[in-house]
């Protein structure tokens, strides 16, 4: 299962691919909007959105992507390592 993360804070990156990983997902982790954001996204089979510390042009990014290509999106207002894995727990069994 292939995995997006979207927000966060930049020291946990490396933290957020840990966690999908011991869930069996490969995952992407963009804590800042890079140039041509929509294309890198790619066709994961989810898509994780800390609201809290993500901008709003890349939620924005991240809606017409999920309603073009049917991607689910889990919504989390917390940046933490337990909501995280609350999701995975969730969308990875």
């Amino acid at each position: 299962m292939s995995i997006v993360v979207i927000g966060g804070n930049d020291r946990m990156a490396t933290r957020y691919k840990e966690i999908c990983k011991a869930f069996h997902c490969k995952a992407k982790v963009f804590t800042q909007m890079p140039a041509d954001f929509e294309s890198k996204l790619g066709n994961p089979d989810l898509m994780v959105v800390f609201t809290n510390t993500c901008s709003h042009k890349m939620v924005n990014s991240v809606n017409r992507k999920s309603a073009k290509h049917a991607i689910p999106v889990a919504k989390i207002h917390n940046a933490s390592v337990s909501a995280l894995k609350s999701v995975l727990e969730q969308y990875c069994q």
